[in-house]
């Protein structure tokens, strides 16, 4: 059941990426530049992939999941990947250290739902797997934080489809506990963000529940949720989307008054458009500022940074079919500029970082349209687009995230 509920889903998003691919493409993209050779960096990224083949009547079959791991040296960007036979589905892979070991890399697999720490030259170890009784077991998301203020490094997870949102706390002996901290069955939760909205120094905990996927355009009523581990505080509404929903939330201090915000992508309905909507710790949860208007019906990717190196941090939203948007905040309004319409993807994984430590953030983007990776540099107030890696299996393939690591962190 798991399988072929997975290949019907598989289905239904390659054939929207096919006819986004087939639509029209507007001519504006940066000015790009082939990467010849690039200097070698001390990060690299870490690439979470579902990875599709067909059979004999070109039905999607999917295969094990994939850690992608992409790194740069004298010759150019090196890709390699690790395969994780258990699952077929690889949500998160994401950087893990702790005071007490070297640090190693967590990964949230799906349809055998495990988290799993992976150091180098060692086998993985399970650090909590569960079957959650319902058509789907998947580890959807997950962040590290100090959640209980006691200088531990624990990890905040985001489950399909009981809707069970979960904290594993270090113990004394190594391992691992699991606090559960909700539960609402044929629940999606999709996405976990953590941060310090009300300023008090206690770390609270994001979550976007759901009603199941549709793919139809149809309503599907979702909310962000908050919990306050450190405090035994529970399930709380942050922001009612109505017959709306979100799978992609944000949570950072983007206009640098040392506080978070929560930011929140609202899918559109059928004929609408995605909204971007800005939520305070005062904010009516039926409220929310609209910051930004993007005319596509998915944007699944928020990431923050800062581009140009003047300390203000900027957002960019990565959108289904109309492509990157760069966003400024402003007063009255923020500002919405287009970085490339010639990138697409159904998840569209998509972060600012620092790879090379100049200060700098980078943009990476998974073009799952184009089988392509690409790094956007701003020069001169300008995007310049790179490829660092392009797909040539001739497998379908979705990405589901990008994250930095530190070489020596890598598997």
């Amino acid at each position: 059941m798991l399988r072929s509920t997975y290949t019907v889903l598989a289905v239904v998003l390659l054939t929207m990426i096919w006819v986004s691919a087939c639509g029209p493409r507007e001519a504006s993209a940066p000015q790009e530049e082939e990467v010849v050779s690039q200097a070698p960096m001390p990060n690299g990224i870490l690439v979470s992939l579902a990875v599709l083949d067909k059979d004999a009547d070109g039905k999607p079959v999917p295969q094990p999941a994939r850690m992608g791991i992409l790194t740069s040296g004298d010759n150019g960007w090196t890709y390699r990947y690790v395969e994780d036979t258990d699952s077929n589905v690889l949500h998160k892979a994401m950087v893990y250290g702790s005071e007490e070991g070297a640090p190693g890399v967590l990964t949230f697999g799906g349809t055998r739902a495990a988290v799993k720490l992976v150091h180098p030259g060692e086998d993985p170890q399970v650090i909590w797997e569960e079957d959650f009784g319902g058509k789907f077991s998947r580890m959807r998301d997950g962040e590290v934080a100090d959640i209980y203020g006691d200088g531990m490094a624990s990890i905040a997870v985001a489950t399909h489809d009981q809707g069970v949102v979960a904290v594993l706390r270090p113990d004394s002996e190594g391992g691992f506990t699991v606090e559960e901290l909700d539960r609402e069955g044929n629940t999606f939760v999709h996405e976990i963000e953590i941060g310090d909205l009300t300023g008090d120094g206690t770390l609270e905990i994001y979550a976007t529940p759901s009603e199941p996927n549709k793919m139809d355009g149809t309503p599907q009523p979702g909310k962000v949720v908050r919990y306050i581990p450190a405090v035994d505080e529970g399930r709380t509404v942050v922001a009612d989307l109505g017959d709306r929903h979100a799978k992609e939330i944000l949570v950072a201090d983007i206009d640098g008054d040392g506080t978070d915000e929560l930011y929140v992508s609202v899918e559109a309905v059928s004929g609408g458009d995605v909204e971007i909507r800005r939520y305070d710790a005062d904010t009516d949860p039926t409220g929310g500022k609209v910051i930004a208007t993007l005319d596509d019906t998915l944007c699944r990717f928020l990431t923050a940074g800062d581009i140009d190196g003047d300390g203000n941090q900027e957002m960019v939203a990565a959108a289904f079919k109309s492509g990157l948007w760069l966003l400024r905040p402003g007063q009255p309004a923020w500002s919405v500029e287009s970085i490339d319409k010639e990138s697409s993807g159904f998840e569209h994984a998509a972060i600012l970082t620092d790879l090379d430590e100049d200060g700098v953030d980078e943009l990476y983007v998974a073009s799952d349209r184009d089988s392509e990776i690409r790094r956007y540099v701003w020069r001169d107030g300008k995007a310049e687009r790179q490829v660092i890696h392009r797909h040539t299996d001739g497998l379908s393939r979705f990405t589901w995230n990008l994250m930095p690591a530190a070489v020596d962190s890598l598997p």
